[in-house]
């Protein structure tokens, strides 16, 4: 049996800004953690939300749905969501699914901070 471990660890680099650090498997089982770890922070008018995807190893499509509900949260608040360091694997299910032209991706954490707020 597999042990699905995934932990969320949020960063305030700046006023305004929060990155959550997605780290392990993202699956049916975990995915309820990273849902309640969004549903804990506000979308702020204006802010800036960063999912650092370095450490995931692995997301099904309950966690892609997570992603999703994200971004529509975003979008409807004017929050800023850019997902950081997805892996080439996931990268993959994005565009197959046509959601490359959706989510604005940036290698780092630190990339989606250097972005320009005119976007």
């Amino acid at each position: 049996m597999t042990d699905h471990v995934l932990t969320v660890s949020p960063q305030h680099p700046a006023p305004g800004v929060l990155v959550l650090v997605v780290d392990g498997e993202l699956d049916h089982h975990t995915a309820p953690l990273l849902a309640a770890a969004l549903d804990e922070r506000a979308f702020a008018p204006g802010g800036r939300l960063v999912l650092d995807c370095a450490a995931l190893t692995y997301c099904d499509s309950t966690g892609v749905t997570v992603f999703v509900t994200a971004y529509q949260r975003a979008l409807a608040t004017g929050c800023r969501l850019a997902l950081a360091a997805v892996n080439e694997d996931l990268a993959r299910v994005f565009r197959i699914m046509g959601l490359d032209g959706v989510f604005t991706f940036v290698p780092a954490a630190g990339d989606a901070l250097r972005e320009p707020d005119d976007r």
